[in-house]
């Protein structure tokens, strides 16, 4: 009896020891369940608050990219012509009596307060003898047009005159009269008052010092010059589509010619676009030719996507080298060769950096570190010819002098870190891929001594437009757009080339009008900043 109760209390042990056992087991199961959950929260916190922090950095933060990390021995290498609005306060609705509207003001009314300046034009002394051999008589002068001149920072009307001749000794033995007078110059825009200079001072005011339209009527109106914003805005869409565009595209067909082109995109919002919402993103893509290229062009065409097909569009007949960052755009281009852009792997690094960080505490410090290693030799190659910087980039390492490294040993120890890196996430995770996934176009250089390592040529060219877009925030329609991707490419194609840019504007736009008249089909090559012609405008 006694055997009995003991084998039972044994079996009940073991049945409950095996319970106890079971449940362990599930605890243990749901804890590990439990801590994994706990890691990726943890992981999803730590990843939103590094998005956070960048947030505050792009809001907060200084714009250079000039690295915060300590890095001893390593220098640090690095952030339309439509009627602008002013600022508007919103006011209550008031009811208001009837009133009549103001009339708009004459052309006289506008420039009246203007000192004035006449031009007389006259016949040469050969062309105002009559069919007797006598003098022909002047009866008289006619207006040929008035315009508003600006120079040496000051506005004043200039009237043509030209004085009109009659034979007549013609008319009495004929019986008919014949009327003599000089040709005067054509106006640059019909009907109007608008100079090549006053143009020319519009233009520059808003794309090259980013000054909008609205101040710019309010600084003519201080100088009793009260010229309407809408105005100045028609002027310079006729202007660009009349006269600057034909320098534009042939810009298009001499940059395309080039064996290396630039590129990138940035976006700008235009208002009035047909099928579009104002909020949706416009762009305007920006191409540019290589630094070392003996002709300097900077090009911006306007897009309302930012699709492939813009770039592939525009680079139709281009088979040489294209120099970009990683956007998937231009990795859908055809019969072209890719480069990468160092300075936006180096930013990636950057990004990622933690707070206090130094070269011995994270990896975004090495790969950071990396980077500027590169960009240092590039400095050291600078004045080589574009075979010697190919040797110099490829020279294989040489052990009696380690420190000597060139650009592709560097780059080979860079990748073999990169494989070394265990698992990764956030804006480390980013920085990782992005250099495998642009690992072949971030090693093009190599086989390529005459491009650059980094698309800062491109860069530097869009920031004039980045700058302005601060001031004058949108476009009104898709013309203006389009006039403003035309004025930027004339002004920053003169300014890479170093011309006075005020002086060449004007004087272009004081010689077409004439030409187109005559011819028009007229060449432009004389009127390109790289001319010999042009000369005279380079900047002393």
């Amino acid at each position: 009896m006694s055997g009995t109760r003991n084998e039972n209390s044994t079996a009940l042990e073991q049945q409950m020891y095996s319970m106890l056992q079971a449940m362990n087991a599930t605890l243990q199961e749901n804890n590990a369940t439990l801590q994994a959950l706990i890691a990726q929260k943890d992981a999803e916190i730590a990843r939103l608050n590094e998005i956070i922090r960048n947030f505050q950095k792009v809001l907060f933060g200084r714009k250079s990219e000039k690295s915060s990390v300590v890095m001893p021995g390593q220098l640090s290498l690095f952030g339309a012509p439509e009627p602008d609005t002013a600022p508007t306060v919103i006011a209550q609705k008031q009811v208001v009596a009837a009133h009549t509207r103001k009339p708009k003001r004459t052309q006289d009314e506008i420039y009246a307060s203007l000192p004035l300046k006449t031009i007389i034009l006259d016949l040469p002394e050969n062309q105002k003898i009559g069919l007797d051999g006598k003098p022909m008589e002047c009866i008289g002068t006619e207006s040929c047009g008035t315009v508003v001149i600006h120079k040496r920072a000051e506005f004043y009307r200039q009237e043509t005159l030209r004085k009109i001749y009659v034979d007549r000794s013609r008319e009495a033995e004929f019986g008919e009269s014949i009327i003599a007078k000089p040709t005067a110059t054509k106006p640059l825009i019909e009907h109007s008052f608008a100079s090549a200079s006053l143009v020319s001072l519009i233009i520059l005011n808003k794309y090259f010092s980013g000054l909008p339209l609205y101040r710019q009527e309010q600084s003519f109106k201080a100088r009793n010059f009260p010229l309407k914003r809408g105005t100045m805005a028609n002027w310079m869409i006729i202007v660009a589509q009349t006269y600057l565009r034909r320098l534009y595209l042939r810009l298009r067909e001499l940059l395309i010619a080039q064996p290396v082109i630039h590129a990138d995109e940035t976006p700008l919002q235009v208002l009035k676009e047909s099928g579009r919402t104002p909020e949706q993103k416009s762009y305007i893509w920006a191409y540019t030719s290589a630094k070392r290229a003996a002709v300097q062009i900077r090009y911006f065409e306007y897009q309302s996507s930012r699709a492939g097909d813009c770039p592939e569009e525009f680079l139709k007949g281009f088979h040489g080298t294209l120099i970009s960052d990683g956007y998937i755009a231009y990795g859908t281009l055809k019969k072209i060769t890719r480069a990468g852009c160092w300075a936006h792997m180096r930013r990636k690094w950057i990004d990622a950096m933690p707070k206090g960080a130094s070269a011995r505490q994270c990896a975004q410090s090495i790969g950071l570190d990396f980077c500027n290693r590169l960009f240092e030799l590039e400095r050291k190659y600078e004045a080589y010819s574009d075979e010697e910087r190919q040797i110099e980039r490829n020279r294989p390492f040489n052990e009696s002098h380690p420190d000597e490294k060139s650009s592709a040993v560097v780059l080979n120890e860079y990748w073999t870190w990169i494989e070394s890196l265990g698992s990764t996430s956030g804006k480390l995770a980013d920085a990782v891929t992005y250099a495998k996934n642009q690992k072949p176009f971030l090693e093009t250089f190599l086989q390529h001594g005459e491009i650059e390592i980094s698309n800062n040529q491109v860069e530097n060219a869009i920031r004039p437009i980045v700058v302005g877009r601060k001031n004058w925030l949108f476009s009104d329609t898709s013309e203006g757009a389009n006039a403003s991707a035309i004025i930027y490419s004339i002004i920053e194609t003169a300014k890479a080339n170093n011309l006075n840019v005020e002086e060449w504007l004007t004087h272009i736009l004081e010689t077409m009008p004439d030409r187109f008249a005559d011819n028009p089909n007229a060449g432009i090559d004389d009127l390109l900043p790289w001319a010999k012609e042009m000369q005279t405008f380079v900047q002393k």
